[in-house]
């Protein structure tokens, strides 16, 4: 009997120490449970904030590393006619003391400045022969009506478009191509395809007199 009591005793005498401690326990789970969900926004602000810096370093990466850059480039350049640049290297030759707007800078930066734009175009080219990265539904791509980036005309914008019933920009045909023959979804202004495009439209027309409103 004396042993039964001691025993009950004891179970009581943990429930007395030990409840507070379960009971805390317990309310950690259910406190860990409401802390989820935010839990989850915090952790995709964190993403979208590392992945703002791996696209930062990596835009670095390509600066100092332009010899690796190049390989994509060239395989392009390859499959497609693509017109170079302007050489601004007579920028550096001639009057360029102090003063001169280009006075401060060297070879090193008129062949940064080629290569980046090179690059913009370079990609505007994949971007304009490429269906999937268009976004078509009906695997159309831009060179299957302009062959190059020919017959698109650029140096004519802005003029009044009959299809659309107003004015409008070269980005704005951009988005009546993507949209009816193309079979895609619109390009948002600042989307860096559109940006791509129109240079690499622009660069097809090297040479070519800016003449906007002709049909």
């Amino acid at each position: 009997m004396y042993k039964k009591f001691r025993y009950a005793f004891w179970i009581v005498g943990c429930l007395v120490l030990f409840g507070p401690v379960w009971g805390c326990l317990g309310t950690r789970d259910t406190k860990e449970d409401v802390k989820m969900p935010m839990r989850g926004v915090v952790l995709a602000e964190e993403e979208k904030v590392g992945q703002a810096l791996v696209d930062t370093h990596m835009a670095q990466w390509k600066r100092k590393n332009p010899g690796r850059v190049m390989n994509w480039i060239a395989e392009e350049k390859e499959r497609h006619k693509i017109l170079p640049p302007f050489d601004n290297a007579y920028l550096l030759k001639g009057d360029q003391g102090e003063g001169h707007t280009y006075g401060q800078y060297t070879e090193r930066d008129i062949l940064l400045w080629a290569r980046e734009v090179e690059m913009l175009v370079v990609e505007g080219s994949r971007i304009f022969h490429d269906a999937d990265a268009l976004g078509s539904t009906v695997g159309v791509s831009c060179d299957m009506c302009h062959p190059d980036g020919s017959n698109t005309h650029p140096e004519t914008y802005p003029k009044f478009q009959a299809q659309m019933g107003r004015v409008a920009l070269l980005r704005d045909m951009i988005n009546w191509c993507i949209i009816n023959p193309v079979r895609g979804e619109r390009f948002e202004p600042d989307d860096a395809r559109m940006r791509a495009m129109e240079a690499y439209i622009y660069a097809q027309r090297k040479g070519n007199e800016l003449n906007y409103g002709k049909h």
